[in-house]
C-alpha cells in the first residue's frame, strides 16, 4: 500500500527535492545557468523571426505593379516629410545647445539611435516583454530606453551576445517618473497586471487633485526626464480615469496605451554615448 502511495506522490517529491537543492545553489551558478540556457534558446527565436521576414518578402512579391508603384509614391512622400523633420531637429538641437551654453546648464544625455527588429513577444499577466535581434554585438547596454514613433516601448533589462530582452512599459515591473503634458509636477507611473484577452493597462499615483480627466477628455502622460534614463517629453499613454487616494492628498488613476505596442515589428534603442548617463 505504501509503495503505491509513494508512486503517486513521486513527481511532487522529486520537484520538492529539485527546488530544495536549487535554493542552496550559489547565485553565480544560477546566473550562469540562466544565461547559458537563454543563449542556447536564442537561435531558435532568431531563426523563427528570420523565417517570418522571408515569408513576408515572398508574399510582397505577389503584389501587382500598380500596388508597388502606389506604395513607392507613399514612401517617397514619407521620406520627404522625414527629411524636413530631420532639418527641424537639427535646428532645435542647435538651439538647445545655445541655451545650455548661455544658461550654463549641464548637457542632456546623448544617445545614438540603434534600430532593432522584434524577434519574439512574451506577454502574460505578470510580465510584458519582447526579445530584439541585437545585443552585445551592437553595443546594447542594460537600462537603455527603447522607443518607437508613438513614444516609449520600455527599457532593456537583459543583454546577450546577439539578443536583448526589453521590459515593456505595460509590464507591472516597469516604473518611471512621469508628468501630465503641460504640467511639470512629477507623478509616478507603473505598468499593470494584465488580464488575458484584455488590453494592457497602467496606473499613476500622486497626481495633483486639480487635474481632471475623463474617457472623453484624457490627459497625455509623458516622461519627466528625472533620473537621466529617458529623455523628457516622450509619450507614455493617456490618463483616462482619476480618483482620490485614501488619504485625499493626491489622485490615482488608469492609463491607456497605444494599441500598436502589442504588434510592433521595429523599434529603436537609445544607446547612451556616455556610460555615466546610467
Amino acid at each position: 500500500m505504501l509503495p503505491k502511495r509513494f508512486d503517486q506522490i513521486r513527481p511532487f517529491f522529486t520537484l520538492g527535492v529539485v527546488l530544495f537543492v536549487w535554493l542552496f545553489v550559489p547565485l553565480v551558478l544560477k546566473t550562469f545557468s540562466r544565461t547559458t540556457f537563454f543563449e542556447i534558446q536564442a537561435p531558435l527565436a532568431l531563426a523563427d523571426s528570420y523565417a517570418e521576414d522571408l515569408q513576408t518578402f515572398w508574399s510582397n512579391r505577389l503584389h501587382s505593379k500598380d500596388e508597388l508603384l502606389k506604395a513607392g509614391r507613399e514612401t517617397a512622400g514619407l521620406i520627404a516629410q522625414y527629411d524636413f523633420a530631420v532639418q527641424q531637429n537639427r535646428h532645435l538641437e542647435a538651439e538647445i545647445m545655445r541655451l545650455e551654453n548661455l544658461l550654463n546648464l549641464p548637457p542632456m544625455p546623448a544617445y545614438r539611435f540603434e534600430p532593432a527588429r522584434v524577434a519574439k513577444r512574451d506577454f502574460s499577466g505578470w510580465w510584458q516583454r519582447m526579445i530584439l535581434r541585437k545585443g552585445k554585438n551592437f553595443g546594447i547596454t542594460v537600462g537603455a530606453p527603447v522607443v518607437f514613433s508613438g513614444g516609449v516601448v520600455g527599457r532593456v533589462t537583459e543583454v546577450y551576445s546577439y539578443t536583448c530582452v526589453v521590459d515593456m512599459l505595460t509590464s507591472p515591473t516597469f516604473r518611471i517618473a512621469a508628468t501630465i503634458a503641460g504640467d511639470n509636477r512629477p507623478i509616478s507611473f507603473q505598468g499593470g497586471i494584465n488580464d488575458s484577452f484584455q488590453p494592457p493597462r497602467g496606473s499613476v499615483e500622486f497626481v495633483p487633485n486639480e487635474i481632471l480627466v475623463s474617457a472623453n477628455a484624457p490627459k497625455r502622460l509623458v516622461t519627466s526626464g528625472l533620473g537621466g534614463v529617458f529623455p523628457a517629453g516622450l509619450y507614455l499613454g493617456d490618463v483616462i480615469k482619476l480618483e482620490s487616494s485614501p488619504d485625499g492628498l493626491f489622485q490615482t488613476g488608469n492609463v491607456r496605451f497605444d494599441e500598436r505596442l502589442s504588434t510592433l515589428s521595429e523599434v529603436t534603442i537609445l544607446v547612451p554615448l556616455n556610460s555615466e548617463d546610467f
